[in-house]
């Protein structure tokens, strides 16, 4: 499927995925250069969603290899099924007339393809998700900066494997460790920092169609209020802030004050230290006063 990058923003839009011009640029670009898209940031801005949103907008399927440490190329692209050669030397052990060669055992037939090579052995081209690679060992980026290089992986019963289709790569980071500079030099780089306060409003919006708008800006507020403190340790993600939305929407909110504030709190810091932070620094009164000046700023009536 292919798509301009204005057909993209609006793509982007449509799916509720509400991010900047130069992000959707990057994006257009990695795809129609066919290079791996690198995403650096915090935990809970949107990287891991990107991947989905793009399946989504180019029909696709998304692929996910969820990096761990320990993580091998065995466990990455490809192992045998041993239950089923070992099922198929029992069936044959008695025939006298026909002798199991070994490349008998380890053709296609007892594949079973991981995300890497099912990605690349796809018939169409597919979206790859490559998640948290910081947290891979270096020796394994290593091997993703080859495979990606060439598109293709060597199995050594089987020969070099070569992409059919190059996928649409997406490698998300959270910088828990810095990333080699190959690996780096392969891809497109893109830094995702939390929305801003009307992005945050149309994301809320997007995502939960029922609540007002005085509450969304309300919910992105508090929000941006909660990661502007420096010592809470889990700030609250995007993810978050949606199931805030939808939770005050099910008990009929329409706006929010520090009374509500208090009474839902454990649902976006779920850190019991980082709770009582933010009722240290935030005083009931502070609360309602932030919130009467986000909305005037924002140009919303009928503000208490």
């Amino acid at each position: 499927m292919s798509l301009t990058l204005e057909q993209l923003k609006g793509s982007f839009k449509e799916n509720g995925y509400i991010c900047s011009e130069s992000t959707a640029l990057t994006v257009y670009l990695a795809i129609e250069l066919k290079k791996p898209l690198l995403i650096e940031g915090l935990p809970g801005v949107g990287k891991t969603e990107m991947g989905k949103v793009l399946a989504r907008i180019l029909q696709t399927e998304l692929i996910r290899l969820q990096c761990y440490e320990g993580l091998d190329e065995a466990k990455a692209l490809y192992e045998w099924n041993y239950q089923k050669q070992l099922l198929r030397i029992q069936l044959n052990r008695n025939l006298e007339k026909e002798q199991i060669r070994e490349e008998d055992l380890f053709s296609r037939e007892y594949l079973l393809e991981r995300p890497l090579l099912k990605a690349i052995q796809a018939d169409e081209r597919v979206v790859l998700l490559i998640d948290e690679v910081d947290k891979c060992d270096p020796e394994f980026e290593a091997f993703l900066f080859e495979a990606l290089s060439d598109y293709q992986v060597s199995v050594p019963e089987l020969g070099t494997i070569t992409a059919k289709n190059i996928p649409v790569v997406v490698l998300t980071s959270n910088s828990d460790r810095e990333l080699s500079d190959g690996l780096k030099r392969r891809c497109l780089y893109l830094f995702l920092d939390f929305p801003t306060l009307e992005e945050e409003t149309l994301i809320i919006q997007s995502k939960v169609p029922k609540i007002n708008a005085m509450l969304a800006r309300d919910i992105a507020i508090i929000a941006a209020n909660m990661r502007s403190q420096p010592n809470i340790r889990k700030k609250p993600s995007v993810a978050e802030s949606i199931d805030w939305a939808e939770s005050l929407v099910s008990l009929h909110k329409s706006t929010l004050d520090s009374d509500l504030v208090a009474a839902t709190l454990n649902l976006v810091l779920k850190n019991r230290n980082d709770q009582k932070l933010f009722h240290d620094s935030f005083k009931p009164e502070d609360l309602d006063k932030i919130l009467r000046k986000g909305r005037f700023n924002g140009g919303l009536k009928n503000c208490p």
